[in-house]
């Protein structure tokens, strides 16, 4: 990292911390609530206390001036990262502001929103591990289908996670850690700055969400940092060839597979609406589990973020010595399904006996 990286990281590391501390206490001041959470009856909350849901707002008032920042230092203009994020972060502001859209519409939005920017910043994917899938995304179609659909996995699993101090933050910080790594051994130089980057806004916001949450990321951090975990790992994959695709998978296994395994425990168990919200994924019941013998909603609160985190990143950490090695990559990954799917009914069987 070049001197005036360095102190660039430094001033936004302080100016970060600074007007956000001051920005929270004036808004606690003068009563401002258009922001705050205060809805404790809502299935994904687990919380006691009242927050503002301006997360989304502070990384993305940073990351605009880290993409300034960047265009005149270095002469990068980050055209792809800022076109999904703003239309993405505006859509879950919507949400935060109580301008209501109902769920089917707004998956639509996600869908135009995906088409438009996948084709127009060129986010292909040639290369699966899968010989028959390889094929079919020689379909324009179809490969368009295939990328939008990859979005919407990692933009909903990040919006799903989210609900517990810490708990998408730190799992994000993980991954844009880990694509770090991997670019910067690599001299992926573009990458290398916006991840770097990206990885210092979510400290500065963790500062105030964990263990105990002054602000919470709202719909807009959530669906901003979703899209950049997204489109960081897309064009890393690109860059990276040589890495097998399913280790991409393996580390966005927990984000996609929220998502997925939700979307048909939905449909085939519950018999509810996949676009609705409910209380039976994993890290609630792990929540419930903790609560049941601590009794204090704070503690099993940010205890859930680090228990997963820990176990998320202890379950992927293998998989960095055979990045490059497909065949261990695509069973490891058919692994780390297996697994969440056992600990799940273990989980729910221990719920059930206590509740009798």
């Amino acid at each position: 990292m070049e001197l005036n990286n360095i102190i660039f990281a430094i001033i936004l590391l302080f100016f970060g911390y600074f007007f956000n501390k001051y920005f929270i206490n004036f808004l606690n001041n003068k009563n401002y609530n258009f922001l705050i959470d205060n809805d404790y009856n809502k299935p994904q909350a687990f919380h006691e206390e009242s927050a503002h849901r301006f997360g989304g707002v502070l990384i993305y008032q940073l990351l605009t001036i880290v993409f300034v920042f960047l265009f005149f230092s270095k002469n990068i203009f980050y055209f792809d990262y800022i076109s999904f994020s703003t239309l993405f972060f505006l859509l879950g502001l919507s949400d935060d502001l109580k301008i209501r859209i109902a769920p089917k519409f707004r998956l639509l939005l996600m869908i135009v929103f995906l088409t438009i920017l996948v084709a127009y910043n060129n986010f292909y994917i040639e290369k699966t591990g899968l010989e028959f899938l390889n094929y079919l995304l020689k379909i324009d179609v179809f490969s368009l289908t295939f990328i939008c659909l990859c979005f919407l996995f990692i933009v909903n699993g990040a919006n799903l996670i989210d609900g517990f101090n810490g708990l998408l933050g730190i799992h994000a910080l993980i991954i844009f850690l880990t694509l770090f790594f991997i670019n910067f051994f690599n001299e992926n130089r573009d990458l290398v700055y916006i991840l770097f980057y990206i990885s210092l806004t979510l400290l500065i916001f963790l500062k105030f969400n964990f263990p105990r949450a002054k602000i919470f990321l709202g719909d807009s951090g959530a669906y901003l940092i979703g899209i950049l975990i997204a489109v960081s790992t897309i064009k890393t994959s690109i860059l990276m060839p040589t890495i097998s695709p399913f280790f991409f998978c393996i580390i966005l296994f927990y984000l996609f597979f929220e998502v997925f395994f939700s979307f048909f425990r939905k449909i085939f168990v519950t018999r509810k609406s996949p676009l609705l919200p409910d209380n039976k994924h994993l890290h609630m019941a792990l929540y419930k589990i903790i609560l049941s013998k601590n009794k204090k909603k704070f503690n099993s609160n940010f205890r859930v973020s680090i228990f997963i985190n820990l176990i998320y990143f202890l379950s992927i950490l293998p998989s960095f010595f055979f990045m490059y090695d497909g065949l261990f990559c695509r069973n490891y990954f058919i692994l780390l399904l297996v697994s969440y799917l056992i600990f799940y009914k273990i989980l729910y069987k221990k719920i059930n006996i206590r509740m009798l």
